[in-house]
């Protein structure tokens, strides 16, 4: 993985002022360094510039960025972040057309793609990616984005000026490009956030290009085209038949993403998703005569505070030691500091450049870090829930008869710590149900449904295109702040456009919640690791964590130039202070109850403060 970012102007040479335009490139690309530690360079052509910090993961020696290539005397040259996991496919390919390559890395290969097929290219990537490339010939950018958004795009327009960037704290660092919020980004923050509108880059003036789309800028302007959409229809295979093509669909994406020249681990909960990688990965490297690497996350003094409830019935305790037993793994058990929760608080927030899940992302950072030291690439079971029907609101009444998100139905406690003013210009709840409107308008639809059918399915749509994204846009940021590849096998395409259409029945035959998961593993795990109950990525349930977050609100209160007090009013933010706190009703997700809505203040006031931000 890595970081890119550039600018494209097509009515001036940039050649004429090389050495600044390549200053300009360079500082960008120090933003978001972190996403590549191991090289960097800058080009800069009469149109464009580009520039690439690179996590060497293939090919170390001979992958630098951006890259060129010249095909019948014309130049096409990339900045491209990500992995490819059907590289071996499309270089056979090309090669068959005569193309000859001069390195392994999967750049050369997605550069060929581009120039062989043009736009078509993005139809034939199985991966994570966003990349960007200079057509000479064509006088073009073209730009790319993987399906799901697992890798991150912004761009904004300055002037006749194009800019891109991986993360948006690059993109503050061209010329006249500043950090202003108005009310559709303060509505954002405040009403939707941690999650995000696809497409919506929050400050004034920026946007982001969506998952499944390509953008091409020429002379003419600027056009997106979507290559990608989930399709609805008639489910045709048998039960067992389900089970068993489902089960190849996961064996061979795990696999797919096992392919590294680095070392590579996976993140092990004791879960069934976690527990399908690491056993198939344990496997696979077994085959190889190597034993895989796995890692555990837990918190100080955790055993001694959890508490079972509905969302996490019971703790990873005992279910990681069974694993690592089982595959016999190389195991490193972690465990975060109390003081690391409010500590990287601001580490977070600016590794994301939004306020994000508060502690989940300041621990996430931490162990990222700490994973760091030993490995590059690790494979995680993000996405299983989302494709699989594992959350609550798949099978709750109150997600069938609200239309609202499931994960967010009531936004009282974010409305009622707005000044009255703020409150009544920015009209929270309007603003969410509009997004939420929107989203619904987009949900494939099949009339062979019923009715509850095919509400499931809007809820589903809604997974896949809020609450998984917010959850892959905080895998990528935390990791790559800390210089670490994170792969999600149970992103790839062609498993989700399997399982989109595999019915609920199926999905959750005997009431057994991600049925059709558990039995694809069947003979894969253990009986008791593949029948466990879910549980959610783990939080401290450590009391002091609360006391620690409450007293960063109380100096933000007690401060007369805190940024945050032009938004929220002080005395309903004493209240939230002094208030009880339901654990068992969270602001957002499964897992965000008051301790972490107060950590998202203190990071919103981080972001206000940190980024200068002018409010509008």
């Amino acid at each position: 993985m890595c970081g890119i970012c550039g600018f494209i102007n097509f009515k001036t040479n940039l050649i004429k002022n090389e050495t600044e335009n390549r200053n300009i490139a360079h500082r960008m690309a120090k933003k978001i360094r972190h996403r590549g530690p191991d090289s960097w360079g800058e080009w800069v052509g009469e149109h464009a510039a580009f520039s690439h910090s690179r996590l060497a993961v293939i090919d170390v020696e001979r992958g630098k960025q951006p890259m060129k290539r010249t095909v019948m005397g014309h130049e096409f040259v990339i900045t491209y972040n990500g992995e490819l996991y059907n590289t071996k496919e499309l270089k056979d390919d090309l090669i068959s057309y005569g193309y000859e390559f001069e390195t392994a890395s999967d750049t050369e290969v997605l550069l060929y793609s581009y120039i062989h097929y043009g736009e078509k290219c993005a139809e034939r990537l199985n991966g994570i990616y966003a990349f960007v490339i200079w057509d000479s010939m064509r006088q073009r950018i073209f730009a790319c984005r993987d399906r799901f958004g697992v890798k991150p795009f912004f761009y904004t327009q300055t002037g006749d000026t194009t800019v891109f960037a991986s993360e948006l704290k690059a993109l503050f660092e061209y010329p006249g490009i500043e950090a202003v919020l108005d009310n559709t980004g303060l509505c954002e923050l405040l009403a939707l956030s941690p999650a995000r509108t696809q497409g919506n880059g929050v400050f004034k003036g920026i946007s982001e290009l969506r998952p499944a789309r390509y953008m091409v800028i020429d002379r003419r302007g600027t056009r997106i085209k979507q290559y990608w959409s989930l399709k609805s229809h008639a489910h045709p295979d048998t039960y067992e038949d389900t089970i068993a093509r489902t089960r190849s669909l996961v064996l061979d994406t795990v696999r797919r993403q096992l392919v590294s020249d680095v070392p590579i681990a996976t993140f092990l909960s004791g879960g069934l998703d976690s527990s399908v990688i690491t056993a198939i990965g344990a496997m696979e490297m077994k085959q190889r005569g190597k034993r895989l690497s796995t890692y555990s996350f837990d918190y100080e003094d955790n055993a001694k505070y959890f508490k079972a409830s509905h969302f996490q019935p019971d703790s990873d305790t005992k279910w990681v030691p069974r694993m690592v037993e089982e595959f016999d793994t190389n195991h490193t058990y972690l465990v975060c500091p109390n003081n690391v929760l409010t500590e990287l608080l601001e580490e977070a927030l600016l590794a994301k450049d939004l306020p994000g899940m508060a502690d989940v992302d300041a621990s996430l950072l931490y162990f990222c870090r700490e994973v760091k030291k030993n490995h590059t690439v690790v494979l995680s079971g993000e996405c299983s829930d989302e494709i699989f029907g594992g959350y609550p609101w798949f099978r709750e009444k109150k997600a069938f008869e609200t239309a609202a998100f499931p994960w967010c139905y009531d936004l009282s406690l974010r409305n009622n710590i707005l000044l009255d003013n703020v409150h009544d210009e920015l009209d929270l709840d309007g603003y969410s149900r509009k997004r939420y409107e929107e989203s619904i308008a987009e949900t494939p639809t099949f009339d062979g449904d019923s009715a509850e059918e095919a509400r499931r399915r809007e809820i589903s749509y809604l997974n896949i295109n809020w609450f998984m994204t917010n959850l892959l846009d905080r895998k990528d940021r935390m990791s790559m702040a800390s210089g670490l590849e994170v792969r999600v096998p149970f992103c790839d395409h062609r498993l989700v456009e399997y399982v989109w259409n595999i019915p609920w029945e199926m999905k959750n035959k005997d009431n057994v919640s991600k049925n059709v998961l558990r039995e694809a593993a069947y003979g894969i795990l253990p009986e008791d690791v593949r029948l466990r109950r879910k549980s959610p990525y783990p939080k401290t349930h450590n009391p002091h964590y609360e006391e620690a977050v409450k007293e960063l609100l109380d100096g933000i209160i007690s401060d007369p130039n805190a940024p945050v007090l032009t938004l929220c009013d002080k005395g309903k933010l004493n209240d939230v202070l002094n208030g009880s706190s339901d654990y068992g009703k969270p602001f957002f997700g499964q897992l965000m109850a008051a301790p972490q809505f107060i950590g998202y203040i203190v990071q919103l006031n981080y972001l206000l403060k940190d980024y200068n931000v002018r409010i509008i």
